[in-house]
């Protein structure tokens, strides 16, 4: 994957949780007073050029059981880590996916781009909307940021920014869509910092291998996942997962905290394209 080697070159030589749909300035973490918050260092600017976003083409789960037996997998050339390309150590957090029918209190408006109306929702709907990136209304809608700087919208509490969403077609975004474009996918999608990891890139994360499908412990996650969103928080070597479910987070944060860290590889073998 060549797209990625200037990023790789600066991680390797350089080298908040739910604030996952904007570019922009950061004033750093927001965790500092948490004990377990985890700063790795911040890559400065690199000229990166972003790929097509593409699926992980996943194995059923009999073929990642086998594949994990000794000598099942390929073997690697000689000298090569097995896991791909390492960047180094990220911090890791997690962002959900809000529905209306979940939250009450007083009513404000969501605005479209061009400050028409699109629905009146709890504010605390606005409040947790405008930083998680896209979410659910009560009519079924799909609604997801489309600009900051509105002057009709509502001051978003956690961001001081002012963000106007577009309606999406439930259907083609059942979860939103991400900074490439795309929609984005429970437990698939990260946020990253583009500057490190360009959008499209397939990483490998083992430290989440094995972990859990949904709230209920089904299933079980073969660690790879596609950078196909930003945020104004996720800057330098940092991982932001889409878990999509509240419940779904409480689960995964359980197993590997916010801000523990993880080991992220690009190019490996262990999580092959549908080009």
């Amino acid at each position: 994957m060549r797209e990625v080697a200037a990023a790789i070159v600066c991680v390797t030589a350089c080298g908040t949780a739910g604030t996952t749909w904007v570019a922009g300035p950061s004033n750093g973490s927001d965790s500092s007073s948490d004990p377990r918050s985890f700063h790795p260092p911040e890559a400065p600017a690199a000229a990166v050029q972003p790929r097509p976003v593409t699926r992980i083409v996943a194995a059923e789960p009999d073929e990642r059981e086998r594949l994990r037996e000794p000598g099942a997998a390929p073997e690697p050339p000689a000298g090569e880590n097995p896991d791909g390309t390492e960047l180094g150590m990220f911090r890791n957090t997690y962002y959900n996916f809000p529905h209306q029918l979940d939250y009450r209190g007083p009513s404000v408006s969501l605005f479209d781009t061009q400050c028409r109306p699109l629905a009146a929702v709890p504010r605390a709907f606005h409040d947790t909307l405008c930083v998680q990136g896209s979410g659910s209304l009560a009519s079924g809608r799909t609604v997801s940021f489309a600009r900051r700087d509105c002057e009709c919208a509502r001051l978003c509490p956690r961001s001081g920014q002012k963000i106007c969403f577009a309606e999406l077609d439930p259907n083609a975004f059942p979860w939103g869509r991400g900074a490439a474009g795309t929609a984005i996918e429970p437990l698939r999608s990260v946020a990253v910092d583009i500057r490190v990891i360009p959008l499209g890139t397939a990483l490998f994360i083992p430290e989440f291998v094995g972990l859990p499908l949904d709230a209920q412990g089904t299933g079980s996650h073969d660690g790879c996942f596609i950078a196909e969103d930003r945020g104004i928080k996720v800057v330098g070597q940092h991982v932001d997962v889409f878990t999509g479910r509240v419940a779904l987070t409480k689960v995964w944060d359980a197993r590997v905290p916010t801000n523990q860290g993880v080991t992220v590889f690009v190019e490996s073998p262990r999580c092959p394209r549908d080009e």
